[in-house]
């Protein structure tokens, strides 16, 4: 794991979000508010990252459907639309995955760590000899840089750090797409590969349970 993801430093997540949670919860008070949450906060979460559109959007699910809390744009970028296949190419990746942990101290101000590789991704290791020469340290972090990861800037990532906290007794799922499927439906040719369909098949899929009417909050 490269020194800069390794959680070391003196905070934890509980004082983090102790030092951060109360001037979070007022700037995101109108948002939570037009989404339902008057009180408290979401006790499931949904992100949803389009790399063409350099966007990742927070929802809310819960027994009245799925609701668009409020969306951020990326701060820094590498890489080309299509998965991620070995450590060091500089993608973010591409599929479903769930939120694996929140590191309090990352070099990137805070950091949240994407479950990459998934089952899927480990299945289709064409080009390594092993799942590890994938790669792993995939984070959606603070900060405006990158090598594969999704930076969303200092206040942006506080604000994503609060909900998926309030929301980690339930798996936050986490969907990376090339684009937004529900607007632009037609899926790019990834060069090397000949499964690039049934990957975007199944996020598409996913995609479906989001509102197609995306406003900006």
């Amino acid at each position: 794991m490269p020194l800069f993801y390794t959680i070391k430093g003196k905070e934890t997540v509980d004082s983090r979000i102790e030092q951060i949670q109360e001037e979070v919860r007022n700037r995101l008070a109108g948002k939570l508010n037009k989404a339902g949450y008057v009180v408290g906060y979401p006790k499931e979460l949904i992100l949803a990252a389009f790399k063409e559109e350099q966007i990742l959007q927070v929802y809310a699910k819960d027994n009245n459907g799925v609701t668009l809390i409020t969306q951020y744009p990326f701060t820094a970028y590498s890489g080309k639309l299509g998965p991620k296949l070995i450590e060091g190419d500089r993608q973010i990746p591409e599929g479903v995955y769930n939120v694996e942990y929140l590191n309090p101290n990352s070099s990137y101000y805070l950091s949240i760590k994407v479950s990459f590789p998934n089952e899927f991704d480990k299945s289709k290791t064409t080009l390594t000899k092993t799942t590890s020469d994938l790669g792993g340290d995939i984070f959606i972090h603070g900060k405006a840089v990158t090598i594969g990861c999704i930076p969303i800037g200092d206040q942006a990532i506080e604000e994503v750090f609060v909900l998926v906290h309030k929301a980690m007794n339930n798996n936050v799922k986490v969907i990376i797409s090339p684009r937004d499927f529900r607007i632009h439906p037609s899926y790019p040719k990834i060069e090397g590969i000949d499964w690039e369909n049934e990957l975007y098949d199944t996020i598409k899929d996913e995609l479906k349970m989001l509102p197609k009417s995306v406003d900006e909050r």
